[in-house]
């Protein structure tokens, strides 16, 4: 965890959490969860490792996306996230967290499905921040349907667009912008290496991440730019009880890791931050895999 005095027994964290069954309408508010997710708000503390640098984070209003914008702005880096209109409140909340630790911030509100959208938001974020030297491709769009007949091929065609389209789009628009020592990070899934059936078209968009990311890696590499991914297991966000789960399997799921529990958002900003810094130099096309202890290749 981000607390270094602390010994901490992982299977026993969060049990005052209590993930009951819910349905959020749209995209889902963190501020509309029951119990909250854990975005680091109390914990991360900051050490200065990404001292002046300048990131952009898709999906960065709440969820993953969220605990990495905080942890990068208190290890002092400024941030640009991306995420819907109807999230504002929620980006409001975390760029009130980044201008407590003396950084700018700023929000982009649009919908990366859309390419126009995707090259305005580099712009922006490279003009507001004066820069971009990382850039985290996090939001994801994860719908569960029971059957491949009742899969759409709107809902099919959306999270392709999400979660693929888009990385492609953003990445494209700031590779020109991103100087030697930048950091490209993507978010794959354990649904890359076991997908449900439930999440067929999702889990198939995080293994073409994976695809993507290290294909990018040894291509980019021998200008200077690192790209790797993280693959988060069962995480509680806003995602999960806006359609990402059942409803009735929000109680039970993250049960089947050998930590026998959800993880939260907080557990997985050390990973974005390492490989953003100075410390991850000799990392590239790698997946850091924070599952709970699900096993991935």
């Amino acid at each position: 965890m981000t607390n270094a005095d602390s010994l901490l027994d992982p299977t026993k964290l969060y049990a005052d959490i209590d993930t009951k069954a819910q349905e959020l309408d749209g995209a889902g508010l963190d501020s509309e969860l029951r119990d909250r997710a854990d975005l680091g708000e109390e914990s991360y503390r900051g050490s200065g490792r990404l001292t002046g640098r300048k990131a952009l984070i898709t999906g960065g209003d709440s969820g993953i996306g969220g605990a990495t914008a905080i942890a990068y702005a208190r290890e002092g880096a400024d941030v640009a996230i991306v995420h819907l209109p109807e999230e504002q409140s929620d980006a409001d909340r975390i760029l009130a967290l980044i201008a407590a630790e003396g950084r700018t911030g700023i929000s982009i509100a649009g919908d990366i499905t859309d390419p126009a959208f995707c090259r305005e938001l580099v712009d922006r974020a490279v003009s507001e921040l004066g820069g971009l030297d990382i850039l985290v491709n996090n939001a994801g769009k994860q719908q569960h349907v029971e059957g491949l007949e009742e899969l759409t091929d709107e809902e099919f065609d959306a999270t392709l667009k999400t979660n693929l389209y888009a990385m492609f789009w953003i990445t494209k628009a700031a590779l020109p912008h991103l100087p030697a020592g930048s950091s490209i990070i993507n978010t794959t899934s354990v649904q890359a290496y076991s997908p449900s059936g439930i999440l067929l078209h999702y889990a198939m968009t995080k293994g073409a991440i994976n695809t993507w990311s290290k294909g990018l890696a040894e291509q980019l590499a021998p200008t200077g730019i690192r790209v790797n991914a993280v693959a988060p297991g069962p995480i509680w966000t806003p995602l999960q009880a806006a359609g990402g789960q059942p409803p009735e399997a929000l109680p039970t799921t993250g049960e089947q890791t050998p930590l026998g529990r959800w993880g939260q958002p907080a557990e997985l900003a050390g990973a974005f931050v390492y490989l953003a810094s100075a410390d991850a130099t000799y990392v590239v096309g790698a997946t850091i895999s924070v599952t709970g202890g699900m096993p991935t290749p």
